[in-house]
């Protein structure tokens, strides 16, 4: 399976102003392997973006990658460290 870790931090880090304070915790439940991004506060806005366009690109991306058992990929974005 992808390193879905290396990923997100490949994407996120350009994004950010403070691309040391990425971090990416991995959960699984029965249905998701889900991965929780926290940022610092102040670069919320900037992995969010307008709308929440960059969010959802970036989503969207994550979620195109073969994943090989039966479980989903969910990007949860959390503004705390």
């Amino acid at each position: 399976m992808i390193n879905f870790d290396n990923l997100i931090k490949k994407i996120i880090k350009p994004l950010v102003k403070f691309p040391d304070d990425v971090k990416i915790n991995h959960q699984e439940t029965s249905e998701f392997h889900e991965y929780i991004l926290s940022t610092n506060p102040k670069d919320v806005g900037r992995v969010i973006g307008k709308r929440g366009r960059v969010a959802q690109t970036i989503r969207t991306i994550i979620y195109s990658v073969h994943v090989t058992d039966n479980k989903r990929v969910k990007l949860i974005i959390d503004g705390g460290k």
